[in-house]
């Protein structure tokens, strides 16, 4: 994010085109994903990478993308120091990886499992 939108401005500029450009790249980011929810391509839908879809790692991907852009502009992280954003950020991205693989790779063992015991037809 720092490369994207890095700007230079004094305490007297406005902020109002840094905060367009992080609001039409986070709108972008969106649109892709609504765009992959529709659509669902074959190739990423069916293609599976550590228990779950392709399309379903680039979701999550895409939303922690979403997630520390809106916390590095919108709640200031960029001002703060070095150490205290590594201490809010890192232990975020790595409880939400953690409970996400988890969740992705029992959520499909369950579903093996209880495939053979449920019926649909």
């Amino acid at each position: 994010f720092n490369l994207i939108f890095r700007v230079k401005m004094s305490h007297t500029h406005s902020h109002t085109g840094l905060i367009w450009r992080v609001f039409g790249f986070l709108s972008l980011v969106t649109v892709v994903e609504v765009f992959l929810g529709i659509t669902k391509p074959d190739f990423l839908y069916l293609t599976n990478v550590l228990g779950t879809s392709l399309l379903n790692w680039i979701f999550l991907i895409l939303t922690l993308v979403k997630a520390y852009g809106i916390a590095w502009y919108f709640m200031h992280l960029k001002d703060e120091k070095t150490w205290l954003r590594r201490a809010i950020v890192w232990p975020v991205v790595f409880l939400i990886a953690y409970l996400s693989f988890f969740l992705l790779y029992e959520g499909g063992a369950l579903s093996d499992i209880l495939a053979t015991w449920t019926r649909w037809n």
